[in-house]
């Protein structure tokens, strides 16, 4: 199946779910209109409420589109905190607007360019708050409450083996909030009719509309070198390829360590290949549930509670012991998760009376791995904040780490082909071209990074046009 880790697959007989990927988040505007994604299907829903964070102590709140709801729910956890959000708001869009010509550029500098331009704009205030320093960081120049700063420094630590503290995570919450233009407000999210794979099967179609054939069932084993340049690729079946350009959508190390022969690529960029960081955090946990979850915060439904994304992150705290325990070597006792209910938005997924609840956790320890541990400490982290959840799953579904490699050939499990942290990013995230003449990188190792974005494709197409048109003339 064409799609990668961004597939709609059944976790049991006429129910549906996100297998991995589960949100349209920063898919370029572009993107979206040149290739007619809609008119190939392709629909979508913006996350409205965006979160819904219920709290330990039986209190909750919602975060909404409209900055003046979310100003009222703050008022009801922490009165500074409801007038910090305007403040919030304000910093993120002059950051986003700041920031993302560096995400866009076929030709990012690296990161100390960045700083030193920022700097030369009196613009410091973003590097250091939005860049390099940490999530906790930023979010404690805004908020004081500890359930409100625990909300919003999740996104610092999506996909990412790092506490909220850690220097550079401010980078990742800036990276997810880079998106959003496709629902007219930066940072905002939506949901997918069809789940994820609709998206990829609305690309597909667009490819094979413009004469693309699509392969699959045969994985390529090996890209074919002749003269120094890539010349085609070898898949596991022993279908020999050739092709004039070669472009990777793997990750760094499955192209250059696993792919290309060795040999073919000089000793220093294989170094800096072996040491790429690449360490997935993340454990992907679908279910499908006999009812809803009941939250003891905001009891029955369907309501609004069920359209957002469910938010278990109540404090620093709460995800700095999540992150210990996995750096300790097993599953964090209580994870950081966001849990949404996908037929609540989307009845097609299952038929009446079946829903489907995924929920994306972490922290993966670092070492060893047990899909069970991470399962039960979900439902019961689950369960403080929705008691009938463990006695209505019906099928269940664990995704960690190994799981994500075998499956989808992400290494380590990363779904971001590599930390998405400053030292990884602008200008020093790989480029399209690569040192193998006629090979090509395509996918999210290269810059500016993860994500359902689609720019690193997007870039490297250009590049690779504008290499061909360079040999025509």
């Amino acid at each position: 199946m064409a799609g990668g880790a961004a597939v709609t697959e059944e976790l049991m007989p006429g129910v549906r779910a996100s297998t991995a990927s589960y949100a349209l988040s920063l898919l370029r505007p572009d993107i979206y209109r040149d290739l007619e994604l809609a008119r190939h299907g392709l629909k979508f829903t913006p996350k409205d409420p965006q979160l819904f964070v219920p709290l330990p102590d039986g209190r909750h709140f919602f975060v909404w589109r409209d900055a003046a709801r979310t100003r009222e729910e703050l008022q009801k956890i922490h009165g500074p905190d409801a007038d910090a959000y305007v403040q919030w708001g304000r910093f993120w869009e002059e950051a986003v607007a700041v920031l993302r010509p560096f995400v866009e550029s076929t030709s990012p500098p690296p990161p100390a360019e960045v700083e030193r331009e920022l700097s030369r704009r009196g613009r410091s205030d973003i590097w250091r708050l939005a860049v390099a320093g940490s999530a906790a960081g930023c979010v404690e120049e805004f908020f004081a409450s500890d359930e409100v700063r625990g909300c919003f420094a999740t996104q610092g630590i999506i996909g990412t083996q790092a506490s909220p503290r850690e220097p550079g995570t401010a980078w990742v919450m800036a990276y997810h909030a880079l998106g959003g233009e496709l629902m007219g407000a930066t940072g905002t999210w939506a949901w997918v009719k069809g789940g994820m794979g609709a998206l990829t099967q609305a690309l597909a179609a667009a490819a094979a509309e413009n004469g693309v054939g699509i392969a699959t069932g045969a994985p390529v084993d090996e890209v074919l070198v002749d003269g120094g340049r890539a010349v085609g690729v070898r898949t596991s079946d022993g279908t020999v390829h050739s092709a004039g350009l070669v472009l990777s959508n793997a990750d760094p190390k499955r192209t250059f360590l696993g792919l290309v022969p060795e040999g073919a690529l000089e000793s220093d960029f294989r170094r800096r290949v072996q040491e790429w960081r690449m360490d997935g955090a993340v454990v992907k946990v679908n279910l499908a549930l006999s009812e809803l979850p009941d939250f003891s915060a905001l009891p029955g439904g369907p309501g609004p509670q069920h359209l957002a994304t469910t938010e278990i992150a109540p404090s620093f705290d709460y995800l700095e012991a999540a992150a210990a325990d996995a750096k300790s070597g097993r599953y964090s006792a209580r994870p950081f998760m966001e849990v949404f209910c996908a037929s609540a938005t989307d009845p097609t997924l299952a038929p009446p009376g079946i829903h489907v609840v995924s929920a994306f956790t972490q922290y993966a320890p670092v070492g060893r791995w047990s899909a069970e541990e991470a399962r039960e400490s979900v439902l019961a982290t689950l369960g403080r904040y929705a008691p009938n959840v463990a006695d209505a799953v019906l099928a269940s579904q664990v995704l960690g780490p190994p799981e994500l490699e075998e499956r989808f050939g992400l290494t380590g499990g990363d779904i971001f082909h590599g930390a998405l942290m400053p030292e990884q990013s602008f200008g020093d995230r790989f480029s399209y071209r690569t040192p193998l003449p006629g090979l090509y990188l395509c996918g999210s190792g290269a810059s500016p990074g993860g994500c359902v974005m689609g720019a690193a494709g997007r870039n490297a197409a250009a590049t690779v046009l504008e290499d061909l048109r360079a040999e025509d003339r």
